[in-house]
């Protein structure tokens, strides 16, 4: 898969997009596994009830954790705000603005996703004002040890609710213009001082234009803030204007969503980014995009939307025309004696002209299928490809070396003109003159995702060849894989999906994660 494999445009951040076999009983924490964590800042409204957030746990090597407790000190606004256990059976206070939370179960730290603790309630008194701000301190600890600890942010802000628009949609070939317009309303009772919108579009839909008062990565919008005030009960709109990339694929559809936010609400997410170390994003340099300006000196409060639920708008862009791919088996020819160990890159290569992006599905945009060549053993094999028995493949044994056949899930998202290679090793037990192995793409599986409409099928087998005879040949197994050039690697520029379902965790899956699946 990618090195940057992503669940959403974010650059150079990703969530494992590809197959992941989190193993059904991961092995105790080794003396050498180390450990950190990440709790995202957070702005709550006084007089709200609150907001739940949880900690995310990370760890250089897949364990079982026991006897883990976590602990919260936010002392500096204590008797301003409050923290309880969302389970009130697994919290304790442990002081004058100290929580304790034990965990009832064994926590599993998966090394690629993390894992996950218990969420707490973050609430204001009635002593909490508009712009306090003060320091949580956590701490984990597994039997009474410590293991990573981390600070992280509490803000009060004034409570205000923004609504997005109707979803749009609109028709455009690959490489075609569009425009979309960007509407909110002020649902609250409060009138909201500026406001943020946050873009999550799939890696087809583009930005020519660069307004000062937005954030870009490359060709990707990330996001734009306005200063603006909106009264309560009022819309504001503007208009984007878009284009599809060339390399779309047609007949298809693509997607987009404005999610929009207080500046207080973006900046706690821009240490989520920043956090996951993403690609930086740059402000442009043309026009100031605008709403319905309002004119204030006034210095701005500190706001936060106490409704998050309604704060989308949605764009399809119904992709017409015919624009496909080609997927290209690749192969190796190696040589070697008996007993060396010989490495082949395996996988494929898209030939275009149309890049497949399944990332919002999270789908595998193909399947491979790799035939060890007889006389060797695979000694070492890309952790997305298991094991495989005629159409039936081993998921829980992913990674594992020694079988005859394998399944590999090599990701989401296949660009135009670049190769997607796992890195396998064979061992030669027995000289065989043209051993013959093979690597088959494209193969039918009864799972989501897939590809089934390739436009050159004759190419999707290519053989793994050892010690060929004179005038033999096979795949390309001394190519290696391609490093990502161009537009590629400004992939994701907005937070995504799995921001909204999960917070923060698989943000920073790109800090630990080691994909074996290259691009």
């Amino acid at each position: 898969m990618l090195t940057h494999s992503t669940r959403r445009w974010l650059a150079g951040l990703g969530v494992a997009g590809a197959f992941v076999a989190a193993s059904a009983s991961p092995a105790l924490a080794a003396p050498a596994a180390e450990f950190d964590m990440f709790f995202e800042d957070v702005t709550v409204a006084a007089d709200s009830p609150g907001v739940v957030r949880s900690p995310s746990l990370y760890s250089s090597e897949s364990a079982v954790l026991n006897e883990v407790s976590v602990r919260y000190d936010y002392g500096s606004l204590a008797g301003k705000v409050t923290l309880a256990g969302e389970r009130a059976d697994e919290c304790e206070a442990d002081g004058a603005g100290v929580l304790l939370c034990r965990e009832s179960f064994p926590v599993a730290v998966d090394e690629l996703y993390g894992g996950f603790l218990g969420s707490v309630v973050i609430a204001p008194t009635d002593k909490a004002a508009n712009g306090d701000t003060g320091a949580l301190k956590i701490s984990i600890k597994a039997a009474n040890k410590q293991i990573a600890d981390y600070t992280s942010r509490i803000r009060i802000g004034e409570g205000v609710d923004l609504a997005g628009g109707p979803d749009t949609t609109v028709t455009a070939a690959p490489g075609g213009k569009f425009q979309a317009p960007l509407t909110v309303l002020n649902a609250g009772t409060t009138e909201v001082d500026g406001v943020v919108v946050m873009f999550d579009s799939d890696y087809s839909i583009r930005t020519k234009e660069r307004f000062d008062n937005c954030l870009y990565v490359e060709d990707f919008l990330l996001a734009c803030e306005f200063d603006e005030k909106i009264p309560a009960g009022q819309s504001v709109t503007a208009a984007l204007n878009y284009e599809l990339a060339t390399d779309t694929y047609a007949p298809g559809r693509e997607h987009s969503s404005a999610w929009f936010m207080t500046p207080a609400d973006f900046e706690d997410l821009l240490g989520v980014r920043e956090e996951a170390g993403a690609e930086k994003a740059r402000r442009g340099t043309g026009k100031t995009l605008s709403l319905e300006a309002v004119p204030s000196k006034q210095r701005r409060a500190v706001q936060t939307d106490t409704d998050p639920n309604n704060n989308f708008s949605g764009l399809t862009v119904d992709v017409t025309g015919k624009n496909g791919a080609d997927l290209e088996a690749i192969g190796a020819t190696l040589t070697g004696k008996k007993g060396a160990v010989v490495t082949a890159p395996l996988g494929f290569r898209n030939n275009g002209p149309a890049t497949l992006d399944y990332l919002r599905s999270q789908a595998d945009v193909t399947f491979v299928d790799v035939t060890v060549p007889k006389g060797t053993t695979a000694v070492e094999v890309p952790f997305e490809c298991a094991p495989r028995t005629g159409n039936d493949a081993e998921w829980e044994e992913a990674g594992t070396p020694g079988a005859a056949a394998y399944r590999c899930y090599p990701g989401p998202f296949a660009p135009a003109g670049e190769e997607l290679t796992g890195e396998f090793k064979f061992r030669i037990d027995k000289v065989i003159a043209n051993a013959t192995g093979a690597v088959k793409v494209n193969v039918p599986c009864e799972c989501d995702g897939g590809f089934y409409e390739d436009l050159k099928p004759a190419n999707d087998t290519a053989k793994i060849l050892v010690n060929a005879a004179d005038g033999q040949g096979g795949g390309e197994g001394d190519g290696g894989a391609l490093p990502i050039t161009g537009q590629s690697t400004g992939l994701i520029a907005g937070l995504g999906a799995l921001l909204l379902a999960a917070g923060v965790g698989g943000y920073l899956v790109a800090k630990r994660r080691r994909t074996r699946f290259v691009a």
